[in-house]
């Protein structure tokens, strides 16, 4: 990320040594190494926190795609129980749909009596 050397980090401890002194050093290097914890700590919960919203947002989405899908998949069943209520009227005999008086004339008419054969 920063692309430091080994010569640089040489500099910066031996710069270090000089204004901070021998006696201070630990105590700045624990405190850098604290401020580095929490700005590494920080920067992991701002990550998390848009992660955790992109994945709300594909959720939301997932949930409309759920829905148009159910709303698909009824409208297809609701037009063959429509489909099949009509082909069940109209496979019903004439007599059972149709009121006596409107009923086909074949089916009024008094059979015919055959001959002797």
């Amino acid at each position: 990320m920063f692309d430091i050397g080994w010569s640089e980090l040489l500099l910066v401890a031996v710069l270090a040594i000089i204004f901070v002194g021998p006696k201070d050093l630990p105590k700045l290097m624990r405190t850098l190494g604290q401020y580095t914890a929490k700005m590494r700590a920080m920067a992991r919960e701002f990550q998390n926190s848009f992660e955790d919203l992109a994945r709300e947002t594909e959720i939301e989405e997932l949930r409309k795609q759920m829905a148009e899908l159910r709303e698909g998949a009824m409208k297809p069943l609701a037009d063959m129980q429509q489909s099949a209520e009509v082909i069940a009227t109209a496979t019903k005999a004439p007599e059972q749909t149709l009121p006596p008086s409107e009923a086909p004339a074949a089916t009024q008419a008094e059979p015919k009596e055959a001959g002797p054969v």
